[in-house]
């Protein structure tokens, strides 16, 4: 099983940028897809999450600016990035969880600066 991540990299402040994820079939229709991120000497942390049915939850830290979505035909779930600030520098992982399974993928830099 493999999560293939596509979309980072730099963009000035302001700017946006989309973060794709492509995944196999029978972990998009049944699993909680998600997005997290890890900047250099943080922990990582939880962006946003879209479940099975559509249900989204996200970070403090960019709701309102983030949006997660799914294309259910062909099982990739999509990171909208907007109104992108320089604390959002980090390499974002792409996760899908299926019961006690979880996967994560390569991770996709973003950087914003100007």
């Amino acid at each position: 099983v493999q999560l293939v991540e596509s979309g980072g990299g730099l963009v000035q402040p302001g700017g946006s940028l989309r973060l794709s994820c492509a995944t196999s079939r029978i972990l998009f229709e049944f699993g909680d897809m998600g997005w997290y991120r890890q900047a250099p000497g943080d922990q990582r942390e939880l962006v946003a999450t879209i479940s099975p049915r559509g249900v989204t939850d996200y970070g403090d830290s960019v709701k309102g600016r983030f949006t997660i979505s799914r294309d259910n035909a062909n099982a990739t779930v999509f990171l909208q990035m907007n109104s992108l600030k320089p604390d959002d520098t980090a390499v974002y992982y792409c996760n899908a969880k299926l019961g006690g399974f979880s996967q994560w993928g390569q991770g996709t830099q973003v950087t914003v600066s100007a």
